[in-house]
């Protein structure tokens, strides 16, 4: 047989696969979505997520005086609205609507995975908290509350930042774990049962979120946090931000699997 035998012909060769046909790196961006269109996907996504937050929490204290039902209340639709979000929107931006997220991507793609290049990454995070402000303000509107008013709920105890820390940590372990274990079909149901368990095994119920977390400074109501007390937040957030990379490293190690 001669070389030219040798070469597969048009019926034996296997057709390259079309850019159609080629789906994302697990936690990478979808590459061929606009970035305007990504930036508005997190800037809407955020808006929409903390309205729901906000919105619940209002609703919550207005039909009854149970601090456990009100807490009840907001988390089961915090739940749902951010499992309808995340499925919505991930195949647009990747549905990070947090800039814990977002950083954390940046730094993995960094060093050499899947993930956001810096350029997208200071571009989705003013988005963030753009939404997240507005969102809040929406929230305030429906329910004729003050348009901005910032809170008055401290939250600067200790306790309530290790809270944050571990909620935080939690979040990133689950969602850069599933990508590592190629399972990021599953996030819409995992992150956001996750985030409806934190609200009630963290002691500053799951903020997780620097973006949610100013938001929520500037409504004065069941979900709000203190101006004095978001600075606090963010920084054990990012200290959870590492912490969950730290273990996401540790626990799905590269090459773990092809030595076993």
């Amino acid at each position: 047989m001669t070389a030219a035998e040798d070469l597969p012909t048009e019926e034996s060769a296997p057709a390259a696969p079309s850019a159609e046909s080629v789906a994302p790196a697990p936690g990478a961006t979808p590459p061929r979505t606009p970035l305007v269109a990504r930036a508005a996907a997190e800037l809407i996504g955020t808006a929409a997520l903390v309205a729901v937050v906000v919105g619940s929490g209002i609703q919550a204290t207005e039909l009854t005086k149970d601090v456990g039902l009100q807490l009840l209340a907001n988390s089961t639709a915090t739940v749902f609205g951010l499992g309808i979000l995340i499925l919505l929107l991930g195949p647009v931006s990747g549905a990070h609507f947090n800039p814990v997220v977002t950083l954390a991507e940046w730094w993995t793609a960094r060093r050499g995975g899947a993930g956001v290049t810096l350029r997208e990454a200071a571009v989705y995070l003013p988005a963030q908290v753009v939404g997240a402000i507005a969102g809040a303000i929406l929230a305030d509107a429906m329910f004729g509350e003050p348009l901005v008013k910032w809170s008055t709920h401290d939250r600067s105890a200790g306790h309530l930042l290790l809270g944050e820390v571990v909620a935080t940590a939690g979040l990133i372990l689950l969602i850069f774990g599933l990508a590592r274990a190629d399972q990021l079909r599953f996030a819409p149901v995992a992150v956001a049962s996750y985030i409806g368990a934190a609200y009630w095994f963290t002691s500053s119920t799951s903020f997780a979120n620097p973006a949610v977390t100013i938001g929520r400074a500037f409504t004065d109501t069941f979900a709000g946090i203190a101006p004095g007390s978001v600075l606090g937040f963010i920084g054990v957030q990012l200290v959870g931000a590492v912490v969950g990379l730290a273990l996401v490293a540790l626990i799905f190690m590269p090459g773990r699997k092809a030595a076993e």
